[in-house]
């Protein structure tokens, strides 16, 4: 199918901004490669018209590939046992975590690209799960394994991949580069002939930077989402998206050219399937964060709401809504075909970047100092100035939630937790949760000394056995945090006002309390109401019934408990 004259005009926009004068040999072998490509749908030729493919009732799951495990199956067989057996009518969508053979980074040092880590399953078996769930893919197009057949290639000099890396003098003034990590940002390798080279690195050394100046990495990562559509992706994950164009001298983050390159495949996909959803992972401050909607209409659909996990935690650990209700008035997505991916935990840390002008220097080491207390670790980044600052809090989200005299024991503690995830589930947006999180896990201490990094204190692979049986124990943490959070989706599930492009009003009743009004055109309309602190509140309310469950407001007051969540319908 030709490539509409529409969509081909853009592309070489885009791509004259990348390339300059070879941007038409590069666009057309792109439209060559989209023309022999199955395509899923109609062309977009006209961006306006997009729309938003999700609703209330949509939720994602986010898990590693074996995350559970069964000794009588492969672990993707076994989470989609799982998804069938307990996830109806709670998820819509499971994020599955890179699942490709890689080296390091549990994951996210892919050696191919193209191919299933055998020791998950293998194609058929991704493929299964997406019968009963959308799936979303994770395009690692920032870097490759240094064990990668590509990096293999490119040291021995072999074409297209003789630019695959970003070559740096080791002398070069590289002090304006933002940097993620405490890491060396340069690595050194060895070419096949022998000569040395010194590589660009942003995340370790065994994680090569792709060099997207170069249109030979370009089409190839454009074969890589190609071949993700193909596989049946819903929606594809750009992780590190916002280091992906390099230019010394700058701080090499958000770069025009790295938005080109996001726009360039939104592009891409509206010429061969635009139902797939793009879902930027940018965790920097809220207002660079929220650059990747571009206009609403030209890069992604959804970006990760970083700024919610450490905010809510903050809330929930010092008893006050205050900030969280002043940021949460700010969000606002450009258009009707974007909006939010609302999470308080992933497979990483909570990041504590998108804090900065929210929390002063001294609130945010405070909130390290309280993850340390709870058993977690705190990861830190380099400054421009020499010096190191917090980067990521390494804690499971039930664990950092943890109170040290918690006098009702699992019971307040689990409530506590609930209201952190009744406050993703209530705002604007498409809600995640990792499969930590839905399961009410704890630090994995042991995963931390074993594999030597933070970040595997909530990263336990459970057996899926044990997860049954303490889902099935009334008296388990598990049974509680699922029980408590299964009622939440479904309720969010049956009401409209909770779409994500549903209007919402902030309130302000009570300093503990984040009151969050949403409403859509159809008439439905939901104050949330989340107690933040361990006190009895009681509020001026209008009259409402709680879809929860608990008691409806009937007299213009409600009193919510320690920890409590409230729903009502007016």
């Amino acid at each position: 199918m030709a490539v509409p004259g529409s969509i081909r005009k853009r592309m070489l926009s885009r791509l004259r901004t990348l390339y300059g004068d070879g941007a038409d040999a590069v666009c057309r072998r792109l439209c060559a490669r989209l023309e022999r490509f199955p395509a899923r749908g109609p062309a977009l030729e006209d961006p306006g018209s997009r729309r938003l493919p999700f609703d209330e009732r949509d939720a994602v799951l986010i898990a590693y590939g074996d995350s559970l495990r069964s000794p009588d199956e492969v672990p993707l067989a076994a989470l989609r046992r799982f998804a069938r057996a307990r996830l109806g009518g709670l998820v819509s969508t499971i994020h599955l975590l890179p699942f490709f053979p890689y080296s390091s980074d549990d994951g996210f040092s892919v050696i191919d690209f193209h191919a299933v880590d055998l020791v998950l399953g293998g194609w058929a078996d991704v493929a299964a799960l997406g019968e009963d769930h959308r799936l979303v893919f994770d395009l690692v197009l920032n870097h490759i394994s240094s064990r990668s057949a590509w990096f293999e290639r490119y040291l021995a000099g072999e074409a297209p991949f003789e630019e695959l890396a970003i070559v740096v003098a080791p002398g070069a003034d590289l002090s304006a580069v933002t940097r993620p990590r405490a890491l060396p940002l340069l690595s050194g390798y060895r070419r096949r002939d022998g000569s040395g080279v010194h590589l660009w690195t942003t995340f370790s050394s065994d994680q090569i930077d792709l060099n997207y100046a170069s249109p030979e990495v370009l089409l190839a990562v454009v074969d890589v989402v190609l071949d993700y559509v193909e596989r049946g992706a819903a929606m594809l994950r750009l992780d590190a998206v916002a280091y992906l164009w390099k230019r010394i001298g700058t701080p090499c983050i958000h770069l025009p050219e790295t938005h080109e390159v996001v726009r360039l495949l939104r592009d891409v996909l509206d010429a061969v399937a635009p139902d797939v959803a793009l879902l930027t992972e940018t965790n920097v401050p809220h207002r660079e964060n929220v650059s990747y909607f571009g206009d609403g209409r030209d890069e992604a659909q959804l970006v990760y709401n970083f700024t919610l996990p450490p905010l809510v935690l903050h809330a929930l650990l010092t008893g006050s809504a205050e900030h969280l209700t002043r940021w949460a008035r700010t969000l606002e997505a450009p258009s009707e075909a974007t909006t939010f991916f609302n999470f308080t935990a992933s497979h990483d840390g909570v990041g504590v970047r998108p804090l900065e002008g929210i929390l002063s220097a001294d609130e945010i080491e405070r909130l390290a100092e309280l993850t340390r207390r709870r058993g977690g670790r705190v990861s830190c980044r380099s400054t421009p100035e020499g010096g190191e600052s917090p980067y990521e809090l390494n804690v499971t989200y039930v664990d950092a939630l943890r109170g040290t005299d918690d006098p009702a024991g699992d019971a307040l503690h689990a409530a506590r937790f609930i209201a952190s995830q009744a406050v993703a589930l209530c705002l604007p947006g498409v809600p995640a949760l990792y499969i930590g999180s839905l399961l009410g896990s704890r630090n994995w201490d042991e995963g931390v000394r074993r594999l030597g990094h933070p970040r595997a204190v909530n990263r336990e692979k459970l057996e899926l056995s044990r997860v049954e049986a303490e889902l099935d124990d009334p008296g388990s943490l598990r049974h509680r945090i699922f029980g408590g959070l299964s009622r939440l989706l479904r309720a969010r599930a049956a009401n409209a006002a909770f779409h994500p492009n549903a209007a919402m009003e902030v309130l302000a009743l009570d300093p503990r309390c984040l009151a969050v009004r949403r409403g859509c055109r159809a008439g439905d309309t939901v104050l949330a109401l989340t107690n933040v602190s361990a006190e009895r509140l009681e509020l001026s309310v209008p009259t409402g019934r709680d879809v929860l469950g608990g008691p409806d407001a009937t007299t213009g007051k409600l009193v919510l408990p320690p920890y409590g969540v409230a729903w009502l319908a007016m």
